[in-house]
């Protein structure tokens, strides 16, 4: 988005519509000095930019994501500015390589102290553009639901062991938020995960584990640039959004929710059959323009 055609007050709109949460510098590093945390989605956007944040507060960060050479680069950011960074490249969609990565992190650090499950797959298509692309559907899940659950499961025995954990689900605002046309498949996914981590949480709290859900709002992002309409609503920079992040690890609440979820989450429920026929509305008349161009 460009900046110079920003009105004025844009930076409150964000807050309101976004939420603005920093953790203070010194509160965040007697949080997580000496503290091993895993990062997935690491090599770039909101994952990276808490990474490196994490690091300065004097965690120790272990870098997860497919991309061996970024993952590298971003490491050798941290270790520059006197961080202590490790990369471990993995595909979270292969569960072979997650209970690989994991028997190595473990091996090299004994264990996890906070894992951020921020690695996510983004997809916007109508389902009259998938009905020969199904595989596009089973990957969404792959990344955003099968492979965290898989990657806390590989985690959470030694997590247990231990009697100490924390899991940080950075999740988005659509979950709560009323259902639109196009994001069928991102958000079944992400919807999945959240759900399954909830019910995980009650499970594993007795045992010292656990968890804080991000219902994080529009960050502007590699994965969001794609979608046009995104670009120029109101949204966080990926170091904003790392705030919300940090904050997750330090202060462990149970969910980190922007200011405009849950009046739509309400609303959205009281009157579920308008706001369906809303989007039904506004879906017919942005895909009549699409076949008009």
């Amino acid at each position: 988005m460009e900046t110079g055609r920003r009105p004025i007050g844009w930076p409150l709109l964000v807050a309101l519509t976004n939420g603005r949460t920093r953790i203070p510098d010194h509160r965040l590093a007697a949080a997580v000095r000496d503290q091993v945390v895993l990062v997935t989605g690491s090599s770039y956007g909101i994952g990276e930019a808490t990474a490196k944040r994490l690091a300065r507060a004097g965690a120790t960060v272990l870098l997860l994501a497919r991309t061996a050479g970024q993952l590298e680069t971003v490491a050798d950011e941290i270790r520059a500015e006197g961080g202590k960074a490790f990369a471990y490249p993995a595909n979270l969609a292969d569960p072979v390589s997650v209970d690989e990565v994991v028997a190595k992190v473990l091996a090299d650090h004994g264990h996890v102290d906070v894992l951020v499950s921020n690695a996510g797959k983004s997809i916007r298509r109508a389902v009259a553009d998938s009905y020969q692309r199904f595989h596009d559907i089973e990957r969404t899940n792959a990344v955003n639901y099968l492979g965290p659950a898989k990657l806390v499961l590989a985690l959470l025995p030694s997590m247990r062991e231990r009697g100490s954990g924390h899991i940080v689900n950075v999740s988005t605002a659509g979950v709560r938020t009323p259902p639109m046309a196009r994001w069928s498949a991102y958000l079944a996914s992400k919807s999945a995960f959240d759900m399954w981590l909830r019910c995980v949480s009650q499970e594993v709290r007795g045992d010292g584990v656990t968890t804080s859900t991000i219902y994080m709002g529009l960050v502007h992002t590699r994965m969001s640039s794609p979608t046009p309409i995104l670009n120029r609503m109101p949204g966080l920079s990926p170091e904003q959004a790392a705030d919300q992040v940090c904050t997750a690890v330090a202060e462990r609440p149970h969910n980190i929710t922007p200011p405009f979820v849950r009046p739509a989450d309400a609303l959205g429920n009281l009157f579920r059959v308008p706001t369906d026929r809303l989007f039904e509305r506004y879906f017919q008349l942005t895909n009549r323009n699409r076949k008009d161009r």
